[in-house]
């Protein structure tokens, strides 16, 4: 177990990947022909999956939130949801693949909609147990990385400790655990590459940090702001451009959500714009937890490089 000690109190008109490079403040609020976006995804008190656009808009653009499919999931039992992949699923559906965890146990599931009716097919719908336990954990996703050899890596957060398994089919295998982490409030996956995944991480006291986790090795930790970031319970991240980094913070206290504008991450040379407010209807009270979704085929080139 690699041990990675941060204190509590230490651990975005138009926007595209020219307004993110690396570099001055200036270069974070230029403007371009064309606006990043993200799709959130939400699991409501009634088991439902949402969806809704983000788009980085001047002011930001929130989508009509969409509700399909309805009751995937037991009533106010989901508890943490990993991100969402969706791929082509032929002749005329769209296949989605997760987990959830219910209760204190995680779930693999997928399901498919059809495109002509934008209806649930309910013979596609599989659910799983993946296994028991699931119930202290803060945090939840799975990175898959499409390269000449594919990789798949699930993460949880747990009290001090990031467990990583690397997942094969069904089989969960090479435990490792690094521990160190107790400030950490939450976490979003920004990067995915061949040798490692990165994670934007805010902590309790308001910093915000990158957690790079290579595929051997010790964890590497970067700060990025000291301060201000402490009230969002989820960050969603996006890749905009090439290299950079639409995330979206979600305050559940106050059903408020912020977009930023996030350059390649390079410590506290980060550049980060803040582009406001997205409107008073993206957090609702029947909101249960968050999720990205995301095109999640080896074809879609979707993957994540902000760090």
């Amino acid at each position: 177990m690699t041990r990675l000690r941060i204190a509590a109190g230490m651990l975005g008109a138009t926007m595209v990947a020219a307004a993110l490079v690396p570099g001055s403040a200036q270069a974070a609020s230029a403007q371009a022909s064309a606006a990043c976006s993200l799709t959130l995804g939400t699991v409501t008190v009634q088991g439902d999956h949402k969806f809704q656009t983000i788009t980085a808009t001047s002011p930001v653009t929130a989508g009509t939130p969409v509700v399909r499919p309805k009751g995937l999931f037991p009533v106010d039992q989901v508890r943490l949801a990993s991100s969402l992949g969706w791929e082509p699923d032929p002749p005329s559906a769209m296949l989605s693949r997760g987990y959830v965890t219910i209760g204190t146990d995680l779930y693999r599931f997928s399901y498919a909609i059809d495109n002509s009716t934008g209806q649930l097919d309910p013979t596609s719908y599989v659910k799983s147990r993946v296994g028991g336990g699931w119930i202290h954990q803060t945090y939840l996703d799975q990175s898959t990385f499409y390269g000449t050899r594919t990789r798949t890596n699930t993460y949880a957060l747990q009290d001090d400790v990031i467990t990583r398994w690397t997942v094969e089919g069904s089989a969960w295998r090479n435990k490792a655990a690094y521990s160190g982490f107790s400030a950490v409030k939450t976490m979003a996956l920004i990067s995915q590459t061949a040798t490692y995944d990165s994670f934007l991480a805010n902590t309790r006291g308001g910093a915000l940090y990158t957690i790079r986790i290579p595929v051997s090795g010790a964890p590497v930790v970067k700060k990025v702001r000291t301060s201000t970031w402490q009230a969002f319970d989820t960050l969603i991240a996006e890749r905009c451009g090439k290299q950079s980094t639409l995330l979206l913070g979600i305050d559940k206290d106050t059903r408020t959500g912020y977009l930023y504008a996030v350059s390649h991450a390079n410590g506290t040379a980060t550049v980060i714009k803040g582009l406001g407010k997205v409107g008073d209807q993206l957090v609702g009270p029947e909101d249960k937890t968050y999720f990205r979704y995301f095109a999640g085929s080896s074809e879609a080139d979707d993957l994540l490089y902000g760090e």
